[in-house]
């Protein structure tokens, strides 16, 4: 019981800095940069433009096994759901209490939301949109800027963009950490796009 607590009452920023922080890449790298990065990233997402998505979507079972929820693919554009994890995390909202957070059906329209971000980070300019944002500079010469990527910061936007167009009371964050605590192996979405 108390760690449901303690799931529920860490916040969204909260867990996209546990994203990050377990993320390759940011092992060593400061909390207070992490917190930051993670901000930043979903007040990105939070604000981004929806933009219609041009993948095909697929339905499919098999995401509990390979520990996935959904995932795009861009060769060719295509968003996969597997039906038998949408089914456990909406079981697992009910058996959690949450579902003034997440009404019946959120999981798959916020699936597709997340990965409509994916696409769109994949193919249009708001991924170096994203990156100024952030601000990881690698390189800076007079006015000229090159900035990094900030592997886990594109997971980050596309869960706040899916919690705005969704409507949802918290992040899908929050049910990713559920999913994961109930031994599930299941992401929300991993990593956006595969090839």
């Amino acid at each position: 019981m108390s760690a449901l607590i303690d799931l529920s009452a860490t916040d969204d920023i909260e867990f996209g800095v546990q994203l990050l922080a377990g993320t390759p890449t940011h092992e060593g790298r400061d909390r207070d940069l992490l917190r930051h990065w993670a901000t930043v990233a979903t007040e990105f997402g939070a604000r981004l433009t929806p933009v219609p998505s041009r993948a095909r979507i697929v339905e499919r079972d098999g995401g509990l096994e390979h520990g996935l929820l959904a995932r795009y693919t861009s060769r060719p554009a295509t968003v996969e759901l597997y039906t038998d994890t949408l089914a456990r995390a909406e079981a697992l909202i009910d058996e959690r209490g949450w579902r003034h957070w997440y009404p019946a059906g959120s999981v798959r329209a916020a699936a597709l939301a997340h990965e409509a971000v994916h696409e769109q980070l994949h193919h249009g300019p708001a991924k170096a949109a994203l990156k100024r944002a952030l601000g990881h500079v690698l390189l800076s010469a007079g006015r000229r800027r090159l900035y990094g990527h900030v592997a886990g910061a594109e997971e980050i936007a596309a869960h706040a963009y899916a919690r705005t167009a969704c409507g949802l009371g918290r992040s899908p964050l929050l049910l990713t950490a559920a999913l994961a605590e109930a031994g599930d192996r299941t992401t929300l979405a991993p990593h956006g796009r595969e090839k």
